[in-house]
């Protein structure tokens, strides 16, 4: 008795979107990085076509993050205050496949940097690394807004990818995206037509939707994970069923997001039943970026370079011989 495994077909597929610009593109990256292009829910290769594989980056701070694991000093500690030389070590160490330049440090209440000290530094990451970046945001909407018209313009035909707009400000990011020629990330609270209606405002104001990721503002593990889950996955199917507002590749932010609970933060002599803490954050780490992987993300910003091996590995081992992008292999 034979059995053929059943298989479904999709309307949609998902938008392809490429970041990063080489020098014959009018940028100064060795490469870009194309996400995207899925007809078939993830890992389905029996189903559809899969052309590029989900990509891990890492992320650099202007501001050390008041919450920042201690078990991840160790690992950065001599170049935690240097973004362009923590973005190196990054990248050459660890792997990291694009860098994200969080700019916490320019918000009014946790630094308020100006728009040229968090141009300086976005200019020295570029510098120090060929890979492309990612620069990412805050939601004080004056300040961000000032920032990201002075970053965009100095790091103008590189096409980096600019972490984030919402509902409530979009217009003057976008158009600046525009402007200097840069992809955009629209973000979402956990909603599907909350989703669906920034990318709607965003096409509506002209801007090209092949340059659009979603964050759909995911949970890490024992927060909101499985409820973010439920959301990108129907994002996913309403996407692959047609909906082309709703057919964008997905950012996810692990690393950010776990480390900054209390299970994945607090040390093993305060909570011994808990376990090594390293061992823990990255675990922690681990286990939101594959939830959320198997649910359509095709971007995960990851932190603890343990956490990332392991998630690039599982990633390897999926794919295997089925395809994906050939143009693309991981650093050694």
């Amino acid at each position: 008795m034979n059995f053929e495994i059943p298989k479904e077909t999709n309307a949609g597929k998902i938008a392809e979107v490429t970041i990063g610009a080489t020098t014959k593109q009018g940028g100064t990256r060795s490469h870009t990085i194309t996400i995207g292009g899925s007809t078939a829910l993830p890992f389905h290769f029996f189903e559809g076509e899969h052309p590029h594989r989900p990509v891990l980056a890492m992320e650099v701070f202007d501001k050390v993050p008041a919450k920042y694991p201690d078990s991840l000093m160790d690992y950065y500690c001599n170049v935690i205050d240097n973004p362009a030389d923590m973005a190196k070590k990054c990248v050459e160490e660890y792997g990291a496949e694009l860098i994200s330049v969080r700019l916490e440090g320019t918000h009014p209440e946790k630094g308020n940097k100006s728009a040229d000290e968090a141009a300086e530094i976005v200019k020295q990451v570029l510098k120090s690394i060929s890979v492309p970046i990612i620069i990412s945001g805050h939601s004080h909407f004056e300040k961000i807004n000032e920032v990201m018209k002075k970053v965009c313009e100095t790091a103008e035909g590189e096409n980096c990818l600019i972490n984030y707009v919402e509902t409530d400000n979009y217009k003057t990011i976008a158009a600046v995206c525009i402007a200097y020629n840069h992809t955009l990330v629209a973000q979402s609270p956990i909603d599907v037509n909350l989703a669906k209606q920034l990318n709607i405002l965003l096409t509506d104001m002209n801007f090209p939707a092949e340059k659009i990721v979603v964050d759909p503002l995911t949970g890490t593990l024992g927060y909101g994970l499985e409820y973010t889950y439920s959301i990108m996955e129907r994002i996913r199917n309403d996407g692959l069923g047609g909906d082309k507002m709703l057919a964008f590749p997905m950012l996810i932010n692990p690393g950010y997001e776990s480390s900054r609970v209390k299970e994945a933060r607090v040390s093993k002599e305060n909570y011994p039943e808990w376990g090594d803490q390293e061992l823990r954050s990255a675990y922690w780490e681990i286990a939101t970026a594959m939830s959320l992987l198997l649910s359509g993300a095709e971007l995960l910003i990851m932190y603890h370079p343990k956490a990332a091996e392991v998630v690039r590995r599982n990633i390897d081992e999926m794919y295997g011989s089925k395809g994906g992008d050939k143009a693309w292999h991981y650093p050694a």
